[in-house]
């Protein structure tokens, strides 16, 4: 997105093709930009103009970055001018961080205003996230999803480019200006280094290495965590650098007009297309990202002879298309439009509660958008830029002189047009102070905000298990027909966050990464009996009723818990697509230890979601598990899985949904589309007699439906999961069922 710097003291006849400026690809910003608010918001699709803008980016930037290497050389530049990095970052900060701030203001106003309390926290880490320029690693290591928009999407989800783009120009600035330091160093020793031919030919081949090395990341890491590598900024280098490097060794190759133009057709043709062909967000920054990359390289090479020669005449029809009025306009506001286009559409359906914008909604959407970022742009961005300044940022930005052509009266009285000049120039500092106030008074004013409420949220604490059963029956109301009173449920949506199972607070569950076995004790640790609660973070939740239990019944319950990992024999386990090798390796080790421990049974699920959300089956990787627990003769408990939210739009966050207004009804589930007539568990029982299947599905499902509150307790604390609460409501039923099979219980 990087715009080239403009030279007023040389012709475009005789410069550097990097370095000429090209409104030809201002006008190529503009279409990219139009294919992202559009692919974003009527589709659901990556368009690929993102690679687009990061290959446009590499070609200036680098561009600029090595005309100052080569001028740095003359002895009359010193070593301290040569290394000093301070100008150039602060003129890329006024580039880039008016209009992000403006933005992110925006943003977290609206938050508050249109957001649930539940989403706000999140909500705020990516606002400062983004304002840092590392909302790409926030999101790559929070494995967001980006492949639509819906209401439930983070409305600063897109900015993981801007933290892409900003993080490489950053260290390419630091870079280059080591190397300049290190050439004028060397050059003292071997004048020859210090040739622009040599310059170019170690620029280029390291700009080469790093770009190949970078390319086969990206493509190596895609089987292993392609939702990181989307975000990866090491992953995504080669497409800057694939334009650094065309800006180093751009071809000088005399080509008929008319090859060109072939060129340039096919190469707008697949810019244009590939967000249909391509799946993106599963196929980027990979082998595929080369499409829109070379597209972008190959109409840079188009019309760069004709730049050059200063031959508008012999310019490709694309790139004299491109350079025309409009494009260019949307150009120069291509930045803007890209921090306003995702914000407004989240903030809309989240208002709307919908998943989708209709045709004349993204219409409309876009239309505000476009106004959103002209006045970003002029009332923004403009004044707090130096006059005459060059971009370096990729703002798309106009690049005439600030202060214009003069007025007629200045031009007929030279004294009046220098006092016309100085007060307009007063004026535009004024306003640019105070606009500088502004943003800086409302940057602090957020940033406290958010921090007070990260605290107020962190210090909430929850504690049901003293609630009154006659008002909060919970699941008694649906497996006892308990009466249910009319007051508000708990907890409520913003503290049900916290109502997690014990083995959570007390660190007995391992995380993703943690390869470790950590084994909890509840119940009554005195007893001789021991439940054995194994698996997942569905297997997890059971722990609040059987702690209860162990209590009143005296019998131990031993926790081996692995989030994201029920027991199953599956060799390659995937987490959410992702391979999960951790877990298999955990699960072996794991029953071994259960095996030597030799519980009096293991409880533990045995069903889940066929297609992720609905249905149900047992997976026939669980039925190694209840083979090698049989073989060892220890009974299983099999429990079958609870529902996960869902309704036709897709998988509901049940806190997110009642926080935002909605019902028990309106956020709950149709049972048959969870659930079959039969426990699937009982189909296998006859192959496993130690398997004895448990079944509370009862108590959070009538026999049409699944509420999101029943008995004035919220069920879900997520997604997908149980609340403490909830569960503990279950403890009377599930000890009936325990009793039916081991009396002891």
């Amino acid at each position: 997105m990087t715009a080239p710097a403009r030279s007023e003291e040389r012709t475009q006849t005789d410069v550097d093709p990097a370095s000429a400026y090209r409104t030809d690809l201002d006008g190529l910003r503009g279409i990219a930009i139009a294919l992202v608010a559009c692919f974003h918001i009527w589709f659901g699709r990556v368009s690929g103009g993102v690679d687009v803008f990061l290959t446009l980016s590499g070609y200036f930037f680098v561009g600029s970055l090595l005309k100052h290497v080569i001028v740095s050389q003359s002895p009359s530049v010193s070593l301290a001018t040569a290394v000093n990095p301070l100008r150039r970052l602060t003129r890329l900060a006024r580039r880039l961080l008016p209009a992000l701030v403006t933005v992110l203001l925006v943003v977290t106003v609206l938050t508050v205003v249109v957001l649930p309390q539940t989403r706000w926290v999140a909500t705020g880490r990516e606002v400062i996230a983004s304002a840092l320029y590392y909302q790409n690693w926030f999101l790559a290591f929070n494995s967001q999803d980006y492949t639509a928009a819906s209401s439930a999407n983070s409305p600063l989800q897109h900015l993981w480019s801007m933290s892409v783009q900003g993080q490489f120009f950053v260290v390419t600035i630091l870079t280059a200006l080591a190397f300049a330091g290190l050439l004028k160093l060397v050059s003292s020793v071997l004048p020859a280094v210090r040739r622009p031919a040599v310059i170019r030919a170690i620029v280029g081949l390291a700009i080469l290495t790093v770009a190949a090395v970078s390319f086969y990341w990206a493509h190596m890491r895609m089987p292993i965590n392609q939702q990181f590598n989307y975000y990866d900024t090491i992953a995504r280098t080669w497409e800057p650098l694939a334009g650094g490097l065309l800006a180093v060794w751009m071809p000088r190759v005399r080509v008929p007009v008319w090859i060109r133009n072939t060129v340039a057709v096919a190469a707008l043709g697949l810019i244009v297309t590939c967000g249909w062909w391509i799946v993106g967000v599963e196929s980027y920054p990979g082998p595929l990202a080369l499409v829109p990359v070379l597209a972008t390289l190959a109409i840079i090479w188009s019309g760069a002879t004709a730049t050059q020669r200063g031959d508008r005449v012999a310019m490709p029809v694309v790139n004299r298309g491109l350079a025309s009025r409009f494009p260019v306009w949307l150009g120069s506001i291509s930045y803007a439009l890209y921090l306003w286009h995702w914000p407004l559409l989240i903030f809309y359906l989240a208002w709307r509660q919908k998943n989708s914008a209709s045709f004349v909604e993204g219409v409309v959407l876009i239309a505000v958008s476009i106004g959103l970022a002209w006045s970003t742009k002029r009332w923004v961005e403009d004044p707090l830029r130096a006059p005459r300044s060059a971009s370096t940022s990729g703002t798309g930005t106009d690049h005439r002189p600030a202060d214009g052509a003069g007025t007629a009266a200045s031009l007929r009285d030279p004294v009046l047009g220098g006092r016309a000049r100085h007060r307009r120039a007063r004026r535009a500092v004024s306003y640019a102070g105070a606009l500088t106030s502004l943003l800086v008074v409302g940057v602090l004013v957020a940033g406290v905000g958010i921090t007070a409420w990260e605290r107020h949220v962190d210090g909430i604490t929850v504690d049901t298990r003293n609630l009154d059963p006659t008002i909060y029956p919970g699941a008694r109301a649906f497996l006892e027909g308990a009466p249910v009173p009319h007051v508000d449920p708990v907890p409520k949506a913003l503290e049900v966050l916290k109502d997690l199972p014990e083995t959570s607070y007390d660190g007995f569950i391992s995380n993703f990464t943690d390869p470790e076995l950590r084994v909890g004790v509840y119940g009554d640790p005195t007893a001789t009996r021991t439940i054995a609660l194994a698996g997942g973070s569905h297997a997890e939740y059971w722990i609040s009723a059987l702690d209860l239990l162990g209590k009143q019944y005296h019998f131990k319950v031993t926790t081996y818990l692995k989030m994201g990992c029920p027991l199953s024999t599956d060799p390659a386990p995937e987490e959410n697509g992702v391979p999960y090798p951790q877990c298999a390796e955990w699960v072996r080790g794991t029953m071994r230890r259960i095996i030597a421990d030799r519980p009096d049974a293991v409880f533990t699920n045995s069903t889940r979601p066929r297609d992720g959300i609905v249905g149900e089956w047992v997976p026939p990787d669980y039925l190694g598990i209840f083979d090698q627990f049989n073989r060892a003769g220890i009974p299983v408990l099999g429990v079958r899985d609870s529902v996960w939210p869902h309704n036709g739009k897709g998988a509901i966050d049940s806190p997110t949904c009642l926080a935002n207004g909605g019902s028990a009804r309106s956020c709950g589930t149709s049972r048959s589309t969870a659930y079959g007539a039969v426990n699937p568990t009982e189909a296998v029982v006859a192959q496993f007699p130690n398997l004895h299947p448990i079944d509370l599905s009862r108590g959070w499902c009538d026999e049409t439906f699944c509420p999101a509150i029943i008995g004035n307790v919220t069920v879900y604390h997520d997604w997908h999961h149980l609340s403490a609460t909830f569960v503990r409501s279950l403890a009377p039923e599930l000890q009936r069922q325990l009793q039916a099979v081991f009396p002891w219980a």
